[in-house]
């Protein structure tokens, strides 16, 4: 058994997003994004699918030339390789799913 917190901790940064891996299961890793109003993840794209939820707060979530408000428990998957960009219009933290064979290095170089 594993167990984590997505409030347990934040730390809310002036100049860009934070990123922390909170648990790795056989499959995946779960990663909370803890974002301020105004931070942005530019486009990018993962190497295999992924699930991206709302826990708090809202984003304008860029996809398939569509932005997507979401807000509070809202959840979007995406397949592999699908370009897709953030901004956040309401301090947020985030939850990202990954695939166990990704890795967190990639999801910092975004915010990098």
């Amino acid at each position: 058994m594993i167990t984590a917190s997505l409030t347990a901790n934040l730390n809310y940064t002036k100049d860009k997003p934070e990123i922390t891996l909170l648990m790795e299961t056989n499959s995946t890793k779960e990663i909370r994004i803890v974002m301020r109003k105004s931070q942005e993840m530019k486009e990018h794209s993962a190497p295999k699918p992924i699930v991206v939820e709302i826990f708090e707060g809202e984003i304008l979530f860029g996809v398939n030339n569509k932005e997507l408000q979401l807000k509070k428990g809202d959840l979007i998957a995406l397949d592999a390789n699908v370009p897709h960009n953030l901004f956040c219009e309401k301090d947020a933290i985030v939850r990202l799913t990954i695939a166990k064979a990704d890795s967190i290095n990639r999801v910092n170089n975004v915010i990098s």
